[in-house]
């Protein structure tokens, strides 16, 4: 594999994004592109890399319970399965946008193969709003979609998982529907309740991948996790999991916000008692063990580690020549723009891209459907440390990339997983 200089192919690229803020499926393609140029691809693998494989668009009608008929749209995006059966979440959300559930389709392939789990990506959802909807009209809408796509899924060819607007008792019914077509299938969904094969360990996964990764990382560094200060944007599940482990493993987190605002204690946060106050409180608003502050500030506060787990494009041009942080571990889906990337490069600041930084959720996913293949559990212990092995390889073998192609950690990790997939698609002759 050639490899050619990014340098002038980036200011090429920046130059026609300057114009627009970039959307995540635009950073994915360009991501993409970039990493297909380092590694020197075919111009024909490139183009056959970004098809999708299948795109899967259904009507699902439903009574809702005063009688009235609705009808809501379903879509599935399976973007590839050279290196194994299609995985992806499946997200109940006002605005699912085809675009954006293909971009997330794409992603999940490159993502699933830094991780080094024998997956493709895809992705799906239904455009409904949750909250408007009972428990049992979301029960009818759930077995609806699953009728109208169950011969397309499978522990073999599709397996979803819960995505924004979906949780484990979704998967629940998923399951039970696609069993009344194919027999008792447990594997054919993960992020399931315990009680129905999910698997331990799996609900802290994405937060204790996240330490884990920051752990490599500031390995890499000379550095560990003890002693240094953390602020941490969102503190939903990945937030209050990688706050909580990050407290226990000697870290000071002096800075949390989520939705309702944000609170800074310069001597750090005791999350223990934190987690009892959102709990309570559905919100980190109020808290007696720290000072109010902007929320809008949250990432420019100084500190060592910035880990943002909340929403997309939060890190862009406004701010970033504002933060202060060494390091950035991006918990969240594509939450630094481009345009970010290139002035926190300059800085020196490090950044560990999502693709990597967030994989321990999909990588637990993997360990729930090998439990369920094989009809055996495992202890919380094995799969926290298996979990483990898997962020520890996976940051060596990116550092790898990125040595031999002289290239951040993105593109270390984007050339690593469009390389598998690419070696995959080759081997398995794909212009037959």
């Amino acid at each position: 594999m050639k490899t050619v200089n990014s340098n002038n192919f980036l200011l090429d690229i920046n130059s026609t994004i300057r114009q627009t803020k970039m959307n995540a499926l635009a950073a994915t393609n360009r991501n993409f592109k970039l990493a297909a140029r380092l590694l020197g691809l075919d111009s024909k693998l490139e183009k056959s890399l970004l098809i999708p494989f299948r795109e899967i668009k259904v009507e699902c009608t439903i009574p809702k319970d005063d009688g009235s008929l609705v009808s809501y749209v379903g879509f599935r995006v399976q973007h590839d399965n050279a290196r194994g059966p299609m995985k992806g979440g499946i997200r109940y959300h006002p605005e699912v946008d085809p675009d954006e559930v293909n971009a997330l389709a794409q992603l999940m392939t490159w993502k699933t193969a830094v991780a080094n789990i024998p997956y493709g990506g895809a992705k799906g959802g239904i455009g409904c709003n949750p909250a408007e909807l009972s428990i049992s009209e979301l029960e009818r809408l759930t077995r609806v979609f699953t009728q109208k796509i169950h011969d397309l899924i499978g522990i073999h060819t599709d397996v979803p998982a819960p995505d924004m607007g979906t949780n484990p008792q979704t998967m629940a019914w998923i399951l039970d529907e696609y069993s009344k077509f194919h027999g008792y299938s447990p594997a054919v969904v993960t992020g399931k309740p315990i009680d129905l094969g999910g698997s331990l360990g799996r609900d802290a996964a994405t937060g204790r991948g996240v330490l884990f990764a920051t752990e490599a990382l500031l390995n890499d560094h000379g550095m560990s996790v003890s002693g240094q200060r953390f602020v941490i944007q969102g503190f939903g599940n990945v937030g209050s999991w990688a706050a909580q482990l990050i407290h226990e493993a000697g870290g000071k987190v002096v800075a949390v916000s989520d939705i309702s605002g944000a609170i800074h204690n310069k001597n750090g946060i005791d999350i223990p008692t934190l987690m009892k106050h959102v709990k309570e409180n559905k919100g980190v608003k109020g808290f007696g063990g720290a000072n109010a502050i902007d929320a809008n500030s949250i990432l420019v506060e100084d500190c060592d580690i910035l880990i943002p787990a909340a929403l997309g494009g939060v890190i862009n041009r406004e701010n970033a020549n504002e933060i202060k942080a060494k390091f950035i571990i991006e918990a969240a889906n594509h939450p630094t723009d481009p345009e970010a990337d290139e002035i926190l490069s300059k800085k020196g600041v490090v950044i560990l891209p999502d693709i990597f930084a967030n994989s321990g959720g999909v990588t637990v996913s993997y360990f729930e459907w090998v439990q369920n293949i094989q009809g055996f559990m495992w202890d919380e212990a094995k799969v926290n440390t298996e979990l483990k092995k898997y962020i520890v390889q996976g940051f060596k073998d990116v550092k790898e990339m990125c040595k031999t192609h002289n290239c951040d950690l993105r593109m270390g990790a984007f050339t690593l997983g469009v390389n598998r997939v690419a070696r995959a698609t080759v081997l398995r002759g794909w212009e037959a």
